[in-house]
């Protein structure tokens, strides 16, 4: 069977593809798989990295806010098209998956057109443009959230949720708290994570608050990012390098940090937010408000509806989001009750069954 996979352009479109590919191959070992991607984004260094053959197309995002400026998106977006249909004459897939992005558009669009079964995966609890447009033109439309029937026609949606990093699920260290810089057993322990480039409003409310976590008796493992580690460690070391407060930009060892974890504070991304489902940790969720359609508060509302984690905006970060952990971080009822319901929001095996369905749809046309 031949797999075209596309899509890109964040992390968040990426890391799906990439483990739906990864299931594929633990199925269907002789899968022969193609990614298309659009030049220039993150995909064309990290689709090669996992060890999977991508195409780049000059697909672009356009521009609202100077439309005049969409002339040349345009050209690009015919060229990528007729790209893509060379692609397809060669590659033969037997079907298409697209998880958003630019290049997800303009592949799954040429595919449908000739003939090919696609599959969609949409990440968020707001559907994104790309698989929107594409709905009609779909199979299968793989969902993380319920509910998304108000985006997707209901008979073509399977409710699978996203895939995770497997290796969360299997922390290295057997006494997390022991083990881990000096953590002691009977602290309670607040993670904070911003994601790779990290997140500005959750940084500069940690920073704000340093003499006060400081002087508490909890202890903080601060993943700043590393566009911010700089400043935040140079703050860190101002408030007196406290024992208890780690700054660090990046978290390799992230399945034994969730561990440990009583408490998470987080941006509230489709990845992110299944995470924490799947490991059942009490979060904070901060939604970025700098994404497309504010599709994080959709993501956040929908754990915070039933009552499995706590809505903190962005807007209101710097006054309310410490004062609102350390309240959290002690109350064991509430941290007990958002455990129970944020478990129950899980999907498990994400990558297997999204995997499954597009080997059951590849077959109708093989």
């Amino acid at each position: 069977m031949r797999y075209l996979i596309s899509g890109g352009g964040t992390g968040g479109h990426i890391f799906p593809a990439v483990s739906i590919a990864n299931a594929l191959k633990e199925l269907d070992p002789e899968a022969d798989i193609l990614f298309i991607g659009a030049l220039g984004r993150m995909e064309m260094e990290r689709v090669p990295q996992a060890g999977y053959r991508i195409i780049g197309l000059p697909v672009r995002g356009f521009n609202r806010a100077q439309p005049w400026k969409n002339v040349s998106v345009l050209i690009d977006l015919v060229k990528s098209l007729r790209q893509v249909r060379t692609i397809i004459r060669d590659f033969k897939p037997n079907v298409g998956v697209g998880v958003g992005g630019y290049a997800s558009g303009a592949a799954m669009w040429a595919a449908a057109k000739m003939g090919i079964p696609i599959l969609l995966q949409e990440q968020n609890g707001f559907a994104g443009v790309t698989n929107k447009i594409l709905k009609d033109k779909a199979a299968k439309i793989c969902v993380a959230y319920e509910g998304m029937d108000r985006f997707f026609p209901a008979d073509k949606i399977i409710l699978t949720g996203n895939p995770v990093r497997q290796n969360l699920l299997q922390p290295k260290a057997p006494n997390h708290k022991s083990q881990i810089s000096n953590h002691k057993s009977a602290q309670r322990s607040l993670l904070i994570i911003g994601g790779s480039l990290g997140a500005r409003t959750i940084n500069e409310a940690v920073k704000a608050a340093l003499p006060t976590l400081a002087a508490s008796d909890i202890h903080v493992v601060w993943q700043t990012g590393k566009v911010y580690f700089e400043s935040c460690k140079a703050a860190w070391i101002a408030a007196g390098s406290p024992e208890n407060i780690e700054c660090l930009d990046f978290l390799a060892d992230m399945p034994d940090r969730y561990a440990q974890a009583d408490l998470v504070i987080s941006r509230a991304g489709a990845s992110s937010i299944s995470e924490i489902c799947l490991l059942g940790k009490p979060a904070i969720l901060v939604p970025s408000p700098n994404v497309a359609e504010d599709h994080q508060t959709h993501n956040a509302m929908a754990l915070v509806n039933k009552n499995a984690a706590v809505l903190v905006r962005d807007a209101d970060a710097a006054e309310q989001l410490i004062p609102t952990a350390l309240t959290l971080i002690q109350d064991d009822k509430q941290l007990k009750t958002l455990h129970t319901n944020v478990l129950k929001l899980a999907q498990r095996d994400s990558a297997k069954r999204i995997a499954e369905e597009v080997i059951a749809l590849a077959r109708t046309n093989a």
